[in-house]
C-alpha cells in the first residue's frame, strides 16, 4: 500500500469531513486532495522528477503537511529537515541527500542560503502561488517499495544519518499506530510534533488512515495548543513528555472533555507525570510507544496507568529479543528473564527501513544477522513486559562497576524540590567516571539548597554505589527538538552551574 492511495481512499470514504484545521488553512478531505494535486503539479513545473529528493525546511502546519503529501503524488522523496539544525548540519544533510529542490519558509530561508543551496531554494509562498494558478495538477501513484521519505537522525552523536523509508514502511507504521494506540475513526488529533520526526509523520498519516482531523500547529506554544485542543474537540494526543508537562502547567488540560486517548514516545516518562495525566484526563487509553526512526515500533506498553514506565511487549508488526549486553554478542544469545540485555528488533518488520543512506559503516554497526541493534538495554519482568534500563552508550563505568543513568533519574524525579533531572558520568581521577546529577530546581527554589536536598534524597533512596558524587543545579536540561536528552552537551561542560553539592 502506498500513501497516495491511502489518501485517495480516505477522500472517497469521507470527502466532506474536515481533514485539516488548526492555525493554517482549513480543508475538507476533498479540498486537501485537490490542493496536494496542484502542489504536486507546481513541483513538477519546478523540475522535480520521480525519485528525486525535495528538501523541506520550515515550521510545521498545513503548508508543510500538504507539501509532504504533494511530494508523494509526484513519486519523489520528501526530506523534511530539523528547524533546529545549524548551518553546517543543514548543509551536510542537503548535500548528503542530493536534493534537487529546497522549499523553505521566511524563518529558515536565510540558513538554507547560508548552507550553500541558494540556487535550489524556493519560498513556500511562491510555491503556493504557483500551485494556485497551474492548470495541470498531478497525481502519480507510486509503488509501495518506492521511497516516500528520508528522515535524518538528530545527530546526538556524530553526523546525522539519513533514514530512507518506503511507502510500505510508512503505511504499515501508520496502521500499527492506529491499532496500537486505539485510534477511533474520525478522531481529531493535535499535529504539533514536527514532521522531521517520526512521531510527527505518524500523527499525520494515522489521522488520514482513520479519516480524522489533523489539527496543525506550526510551532508549539502551550497556551495556543491548549486552546486548539479545546476548540477543535481533540480526542487524541501523541506527544513527548516535555510537552505533556507544559500542557499540565496551563491548568486547563482537565477541561478537554473530548480527550480520552493519550500516547507518548521519544523519551522516558516519569511515574509522577503519568500519575498527573491519569488524574487530570482520566484517559480510556494511555500507551507508551517505544521505537525509532529506523523501525517505527519496537514495543508497546498498552496501559501506562496500570504499569507506568513499562515498555510492554513487541508491537503488532515487531519481533524483539534481549541478548547478552556484551559487544558482539550473538543474536541467539538471549538472556534469562530478569537479566539485563541489549534489545534487538527484527529487520523483517514491515515498519523497518532498509538501511542508512550511503552509510555502510552505520549499517555494519547496527544491522547484523537480520536484526537491528537498538543500543537500548532492558529487563523482562515476571509478566513478560520489558523495562528499558538505559542506553549502552550512556552507561557510566565508575570504579569498575556499570551504572545506568535512568535508574538514578527515576529516583531523583520524585524529589519534590526538582523539576527536571539528567544523570551523566564525568571524568574523575579516583573513580574513572563519577556519577553526576544535573537538576533543575522547581520555580522559586534556591539552586544551592536544591542541590543539597537532592544529594540528601539520594542517600535515603539509592545504594551507595549509585549515589551521585556531585549534584549540579542548572536552569534547564539540554534536549533536542523532540525532547531527547542531550547528555553529551553536559559531558562536554556546556552548562552554567547555579549551585553545586558534593558527596
Amino acid at each position: 500500500m502506498d500513501l497516495v492511495t491511502t489518501l485517495r481512499w480516505a477522500v472517497e470514504r469521507n470527502p466532506d469531513r474536515p481533514a485539516v484545521r488548526g492555525t493554517g488553512r482549513w480543508l475538507s478531505y476533498r479540498e486537501w486532495d485537490a490542493r496536494t494535486d496542484r502542489l504536486a503539479g507546481a513541483l513538477r513545473s519546478l523540475g522535480v522528477r520521480p525519485g528525486e529528493r525535495v528538501g523541506l525546511v520550515m515550521h510545521g502546519g498545513e503548508q508543510l503537511a500538504s507539501l509532504h503529501l504533494a511530494v508523494q503524488k509526484l513519486g519523489a522523496v520528501s526530506v523534511p529537515l530539523s528547524t533546529r539544525f545549524g548551518v553546517d548540519e543543514l548543509a551536510y544533510c542537503l548535500n548528503d541527500a542530493d536534493t534537487c529542490l529546497v522549499i523553505a519558509d521566511p524563518a529558515h530561508a536565510e540558513r538554507v542560503a547560508a548552507a550553500g543551496r541558494s540556487e535550489l531554494l524556493r519560498d513556500v509562498a511562491a510555491v503556493d502561488e504557483l500551485a494556485a494558478r497551474l492548470d495541470d495538477p498531478v497525481c502519480v501513484v507510486p509503488d509501495e517499495v518506492d521511497l516516500s521519505v528520508m528522515l535524518y537522525t538528530s545527530g546526538t552523536t556524530g553526523k546525522p544519518k539519513g533514514v530512507p523509508r518506503t511507502h510500505r514502511a510508512e503505511h504499515h507504521a501508520a496502521v500499527a499506530h492506529v491499532m496500537q494506540t486505539r485510534q477511533r475513526q474520525g478522531v481529531a488529533t493535535l499535529g504539533v510534533m514536527p514532521l522531521f520526526h517520526t512521531m510527527g509523520l505518524r500523527t499525520l498519516l494515522a489521522s488520514i488512515v482513520v479519516g480524522g482531523t489533523w489539527v496543525g500547529q506550526g510551532v508549539f506554544d502551550a497556551d495556543e495548543s491548549m486552546q486548539l485542543i479545546l476548540d477543535e474537540g481533540v480526542g487524541s494526543l501523541y506527544l513527548v513528555p516535555t510537552i505533556y508537562w507544559s500542557l499540565l502547567r496551563t491548568g486547563r488540560l482537565g477541561e478537554a472533555r473530548a480527550l480520552d486517548n493519550l500516547a507518548y514516545a521519544g523519551a522516558a516518562m516519569t511515574s509522577s507525570l503519568a500519575e498527573k495525566l491519569v488524574a487530570e484526563v482520566g484517559p480510556a487509553s494511555f500507551v507508551n510507544h517505544f521505537g525509532s526512526t529506523e523501525i517505527y515500533t519496537f514495543t508497546i506498553g498498552p496501559d501506562v496507568a496500570a504499569k507506568p514506565g513499562s515498555a510492554g511487549r513487541a508491537g503488532l508488526f515487531s519481533r524483539v529479543r534481549l541478548i547478552a549486553p556484551d559487544a558482539g554478542a550473538s543474536v541467539d544469545e538471549e538472556v534469562k528473564r530478569g537479566e539485563q540485555g541489549q534489545m534487538i528488533v527484527s529487520m523483517a518488520s514491515p515498519e523497518a527501513f532498509g538501511g542508512y543512506w550511503q552509510r555502510p559503516d552505520a549499517n555494519n554497526k547496527t544491522i547484523r544477522d537480520g536484526w537491528y541493534h537498538t543500543g537500548d538495554l532492558a529487563i523482562t519482568d515476571e509478566d513478560g513486559d520489558l523495562w528499558v534500563s538505559g542506553r549502552t552508550d550512556d552507561m557510566i563505568n565508575s570504579g569498575g562497576e556499570n551504572i545506568y543513568p535512568d535508574e538514578i533519574e527515576s529516583v531523583l524525579a520524585r524529589c519534590p524540590e526538582i523539576d527536571d533531572v539528567c544523570v551523566v558520568g564525568l571524568p574523575d581521577e579516583r573513580w574513572g567516571h563519577a556519577v553526576c546529577a544535573f537538576v533543575v530546581p522547581v520555580r522559586g527554589a534556591d539552586p544551592l539548597a536544591t542541590a543539597e536536598h537532592a544529594l540528601a534524597f539520594t542517600r535515603k533512596h539509592l545504594p551507595s554505589l549509585k549515589r551521585p558524587k556531585r549534584v549540579i543545579a542548572v536552569d534547564s536540561v539540554p534536549r533536542s527538538g523532540v525532547g531527547k536528552t542531550l547528555r553529551r552537551t553536559l559531558v562536554a561542560g556546556e552548562y552554567i552551574p547555579k549551585g553545586e553539592a558534593r558527596a
